[in-house]
């Protein structure tokens, strides 16, 4: 029996991940960019942000791509109009940094698609993480 989720991973925290960088669009970004973009990258998820480079949003690009071949999206289009803004509820925002214990980005991860890797001041986007990430770290790690 394990007695918490911290052995599991044996300290290590999310810069072992080794995300890359992070990518995301501008609120005013056209749909049929942001799709390229995606896809250039392999990213399921990209946050978006507005003009102050605060994170107000993410398209799921598998999402955007469908309403864009059934033409419910024009490539001209904003990705604000297609994105998925992040709620802006009384509920505590959970800080992600890179020296966050994976232990505590799994728990996230159970009630969430992704996770924003912020600096701490919650300034600047450093990365995205997915439950694919977590898989992929525990397989190389033989977790």
């Amino acid at each position: 029996m394990s007695n918490g989720g911290g052995d599991k991973y044996r300290g290590a925290v999310v810069e072992d991940l080794q995300l890359p960088p992070a990518f995301a669009l501008p609120e005013d970004e056209a749909i049929a960019r942001a799709i390229d973009l995606a896809y250039d990258r392999d990213f399921s998820h990209i946050p978006v942000l507005n003009s102050s480079r605060k994170p107000i949003g993410y398209i799921d690009v598998a999402t955007l791509k469908l309403k864009f071949e059934r033409g419910e999206a024009n490539p001209d289009d904003k990705v604000a109009a297609c994105m998925t803004k992040f709620k802006r509820s009384g509920a505590p925002y959970t800080v992600i940094t890179p020296m966050t214990p994976l232990a505590e980005l799994e728990e996230f991860l159970e009630h969430n698609i992704f996770a924003l890797i912020t600096d701490n001041e919650r300034k600047f986007v450093l990365g995205v993480a997915t439950p694919q990430d977590l898989e992929s770290f525990a397989v190389r790690r033989g977790v």
